[in-house]
């Protein structure tokens, strides 16, 4: 399946190295314009201050738990708030990640296929431009 993510700009939360780097090589093989990096959610809530300013993200991959424990929860908020959809990439069940403001969305669970990541990235950003 060839994936066009030409222009795109993605967030990819997460806390192991290689996945990260799996997953950026995946997107810029596939076009994205920039693939914006965070491992801790400090990091990656200034990581979307600064990327909304200077042009915006069009869709994330969050990994749900991250070093030390943390809940990547907050990001989602961040992200949902200000209408980026959002994907989570994790080793938990869905049962455990779907709860509250983010009840609908997708989860993919680890290990994965960096190519599944970006099909349901591709399938989240389609239904955002269908429904503006």
């Amino acid at each position: 399946m060839t994936l066009d993510f030409t222009g795109r700009r993605i967030l990819v939360v997460e806390d192991e190295p290689l996945i990260t780097f799996l997953l950026e090589d995946a997107l810029m093989i596939a076009g994205a314009q920039a693939v914006v990096q965070a491992a801790r959610v400090a990091e990656a809530l200034s990581a979307i201050s600064t990327a909304m300013s200077e042009g915006g993200i069009d869709a994330a991959v969050i990994d749900y738990n991250l070093a030390d424990g943390q809940s990547a929860l907050p990001v989602a908020d961040r992200l949902a708030a200000l209408g980026v959809p959002f994907v989570f990439a994790t080793g938990y069940e869905p049962s455990v990640v779907n709860k509250g403001e983010h009840v609908d969305a997708p989860v993919i669970a680890k290990p994965y296929k960096p190519d599944d990541v970006l099909a349901c990235l591709a399938g989240i950003m389609g239904r955002l431009s269908a429904s503006s």
